[in-house]
């Protein structure tokens, strides 16, 4: 893949941009397995393959990667002990958890999340799962090119000297115009998040203590670590939290979180609402999905549901979210500039969609403002 070049310059001197990789696993079998499946892309290139945590903050050091898939459980220094010491000496790096799927693997790689780590791939069970055209290739090779931009892509021409980060496009958008839309206290809150979520949940959810009205997430994560993802929010806001599960009735000032592997729908029960759990097909390549949440609310309190798009890859929540502004609701995404990733966000802003783009650290506070009616 090439890029553009100046004018000035011939064809000849085009640069090729590459995502550079760094591997840290102790196991050499995974390692080599992880090296086949990157190698087989020729936008991204491994320049580092390490053992252990003190090697991997070394290495860091020296090569600056785009990208860092960290495995957890390592000797010397395991992975949450290198996380900030990689991050001090490599700060521009984005950091994937390479998690096993266990309870104990999951309780491990939400902490690293909420410590800085972008996203989190879960071990394949066998080899078997990591050939060519698996699901595991794809979506490792769809998750590095996607949380670097092409124009943060080191070039054949770069050293091993820092690479900072491209200067924000400020992609231009417009604001809805929320005049008609419902302005009394909404009856639910729905939100949506995906890569960089679970830091961004939890600075969101800080202020929604004593809400006297439900909310319900969906985060794109698999089985096991949803139901850790609920116990951290309770731990961290002192909220009620719920891995949603069939029949749950939701109550006020709760806070109910999509179980990976399937989606989660709102369904009416007699006076009440309660939890449906479908295990449909994946809507925007996800399950859990956004827009099948997101359209069953609507369903239930139609304009008086207020849903917020957090940081995340791809545009799951945009269908939903034209139907919501339609109905009257409003819709309030993270501006580019604090999301790992400006995708779901991005494209519900450009879509003219949203009563506000906030910083993430400034959606709380005007989530609770409007719960109280003050704007």
């Amino acid at each position: 893949m090439t890029i553009d070049t100046p004018s000035t310059e011939s064809s000849s001197n085009q640069l090729k941009r590459q995502i550079h990789v760094m591997l840290a696993d102790d196991s050499s079998v995974i390692r080599s397995a992880l090296t086949r499946i990157i190698d087989s892309d020729p936008d991204i290139k491994i320049v580092s393959s390490v053992s252990n945590g003190e090697l991997a903050v070394s290495s860091a050091r020296r090569h600056k990667p785009n990208i860092i898939i960290l495995d957890i459980e390592m000797p010397v220094m395991d992975g949450l002990t290198a996380l900030p010491k990689i991050q001090e000496v490599s700060p521009e790096s984005k950091i994937i958890m390479f998690s096993s799927l266990t309870n104990e693997g999951a309780s491990e790689t939400l902490r690293a999340l909420t410590l800085g780590a972008v996203e989190c791939i879960v071990k394949p069970s066998s080899a078997r799962d990591v050939g060519e055209g698996s699901d595991f290739q794809r979506e490792i090779l769809n998750t590095i090119k996607g949380l670097v931009p092409i124009e943060q892509r080191k070039t054949t021409e770069e050293t091993t000297q820092p690479t900072k980060p491209a200067p924000l496009k400020n992609t231009s958008f417009t604001l809805h115009n929320d005049s008609g839309s419902y302005k009394g206290k909404p009856e639910l809150i729905a939100i949506g998040s995906s890569t960089g979520g679970p830091q961004a949940l939890f600075n969101v959810l800080k202020e929604f203590k004593n809400f006297n009205i439900p909310i319900v997430i969906t985060q794109h994560m698999p089985p096991t670590f949803t139901k850790i993802l609920a116990d951290h929010i309770e731990q961290h806001t002192g909220i009620p939290t719920h891995e949603g599960a069939e029949g749950m009735i939701l109550e006020n000032g709760h806070i109910y979180v999509a179980p990976g592997s399937f989606h989660m729908l709102l369904v009416k029960n007699k006076l009440q609402t309660a939890i449906h759990i479908d295990d449909g097909k994946p809507e925007n390549f996800c399950k859990p999905a956004i827009d099948p949440m997101l359209r069953s609310a609507l369903n239930i309190y139609g304009n008086k549901t207020l849903a917020v798009i957090l940081t995340g890859m791809g545009n799951d929540g945009l269908n939903a979210a034209k139907m919501l502004v339609e109905k009257g609701g409003r819709l309030i995404a993270q501006d580019e500039e604090t999301s790992v990733v400006w995708g779901m966000p991005g494209a519900v802003a450009k879509a003219g969609l949203c009563s506000h783009v906030l910083p993430v650290q400034d959606i709380g506070t005007w989530v609770r403002k409007a719960v109280l009616g003050w704007i």
